[in-house]
């Protein structure tokens, strides 16, 4: 469209407006915020790790696959083909407390966020008065009479203040830098959640298999008690294999009631996950056989990790926060100005309220510069910019400590599959040797000690077998919690939020 050449009276005093409104946008005290570049780095650990790993064959012995730059979806713990996991994870994500918490301090942030966001707007009241008083002619020099009467007033208040130095949009920007702290600290409490809830289902599974295990091993020691006490009587074997074969049993009877106080005391944690109280859960303990552990696991790239991990996430937004709060502190230091004005009508009694007559207005200004402060404003100043080198080390620290978790997750992965492949040897040799020394005892080869020394064995290696076995899953979890969990891709997760991450389009 174009201009017209002679802009009609009334839309000429739009230009200088918009120009004013442009030049006070414009200046803004204080340092601008700018994201932090991701660190540079090609990879996670210190030497590049195979792409496949060892393998076993037995439960959770799979060889699992790195898929490098590969996104992770919004349900990660659906990998594991598990209908108990998801619907524990799903109901402690709607019924935990911590999680209505962080929900509502979220809200709490945005909302305060845009109460602030009020002081950009001129103000205005309404007020409605009305006022029956006496006076004395006397206090005017007219004798000793008086006049008793009655005022009605209305009118509207309107006051505004000028940012013109930024601090208000300042401070806005920090309380809505604070906002999107809650934002990522309500997605952190979520992904923990969902790691402690799945790793605590693994463990109680891992804790039931020992507790079944140490059970058959209590029988078989019991079978092999009452057997040399017959031999015993019979003279086949001395009093000591009897104390033996008793104290072989009396310790794995000992190490019996305290896996099953680690067992109930994680299915009293799994009920607090949940929201509810231990006597609430009655959920199945989860078949550790029956789990499937991911074979192809997602990697994101480093660049894209302090994009993705909430915790960095959130301390980001506490760095713009301090950036802002930079602004605002300058931003006290300048001069402020204030516009107000009244329009309303006076008169003595409703009907004239509103004549002519009775318009009366006020229109005014102020500008306050402060001078002497003793020193606080300045003070301020200089503790908003260590609060700012504070944010950033925070943020520094908490990058370093995020790469950390994922080197980490990534080398247990890739030992603890070797070690899961040692133990089933080991388990496998132990068994062998129990079956050989029995035989050769029986034969009338070998000690009955001998017997025991490999009973002892293959009862440490089959427990141990277990705990290894349920590390392969734990270790799953922690590489997906270390990695973000894939918040962005979950359908509840704000589309604008999810954008910055290069996940939508």
């Amino acid at each position: 469209m174009p201009f017209a050449a002679s802009p009609s009276p009334r839309r000429r005093p739009i230009l200088p407006m918009a120009t004013l409104s442009a030049l006070l946008a414009a200046c803004t005290v204080g340092p601008d915020f700018h994201a932090p570049p991701p660190p540079n780095s090609s990879r996670f650990t210190e030497t590049a790790l195979p792409v496949r790993t060892a393998s076993a064959a037995t439960t959770g012995g799979e060889a699992q696959r790195i898929a490098s730059d590969r996104d992770i979806q919004g349900e990660w713990w659906e990998l594991f083909h598990s209908q108990q996991i998801t619907a524990l994870v799903t109901q402690a994500l709607k019924a935990n407390p911590d999680v209505a918490a962080a929900q509502a301090t979220l809200r709490q942030a945005k909302e305060t966020m845009r109460a602030e966001q009020g002081a950009l707007l001129p103000s205005l009241g309404a007020n409605l008065q009305a006022e029956r008083q006496r006076e004395s002619f006397a206090a005017l020099g007219f004798g000793n009479g008086s006049a008793t009467f009655t005022t009605y007033s209305a009118g509207l208040n309107v006051s505004y203040t000028l940012d013109a130095f930024g601090g208000i949009r300042r401070q806005i920007e920090q309380l809505g830098a604070q906002a999107e702290y809650q934002r990522f600290e309500l997605e952190a409490t979520d992904l923990t959640l969902a790691a402690n809830m799945i790793n605590a289902a693994i463990n109680e599974a891992s804790l039931q298999a020992q507790i079944d295990t140490t059970r058959e091993i209590i029988k078989a020691d019991t079978d092999a008690l009452n057997l040399t006490k017959s031999r015993f009587q019979l003279g086949g074997v001395s009093q000591v294999d009897v104390l033996q074969q008793q104290s072989l049993l009396d310790t794995q009877l000992a190490t019996l009631p305290g896996l099953e106080k680690q067992r109930q005391q994680i299915r009293n944690q799994l009920a607090v996950y949940l929201g509810g109280h231990p006597d609430q859960y009655t959920t199945p303990t989860l078949d550790l056989k029956r789990l499937t552990l991911p074979t192809d696991l997602p990697v994101s790239l480093p660049s894209k990790l302090v994009e993705q991990r909430p915790d960095i996430r959130a301390y980001e937004a506490l760095l713009h926060s301090a950036t802002a709060a930079v602004g605002v502190a300058t931003a006290n230091m300048l001069p402020q100005i204030s516009l107000s004005g009244s329009y309303g009508h006076i008169g003595s009694d409703i009907p004239n309220l509103f004549t002519p007559t009775g318009i009366v207005w006020t229109i005014a200004s102020s500008l306050t510069q402060p001078i002497f402060q003793g020193g606080t404003l300045t003070a301020r100043k200089r503790a908003a910019q260590a609060a700012l080198e504070v944010a950033a080390a925070q943020y520094s620290s908490t990058v370093n400590t995020a790469f950390q978790n994922v080197a980490n997750a990534l080398v247990a992965i890739e030992r603890d599959a070797e070690t899961l492949k040692a133990a089933l040897a080991a388990q496998k040799t132990a068994a062998s040797s129990l079956t050989v020394a029995r035989s050769q005892y029986t034969a009338g080869a070998g000690t009955y000690l001998n017997v025991l020394t490999a009973e002892q064995a293959d009862y440490s290696t089959r427990l141990n077998l277990i705990a290894v076995r349920a590390a392969r899953f734990t270790d799953t979890v922690a590489l997906f919690q270390a990695l973000g969990g894939g918040w962005w891709n979950r359908t509840d997760v704000d589309p604008k939020v999810a954008k910055c991450c290069g996940v939508l389009p």
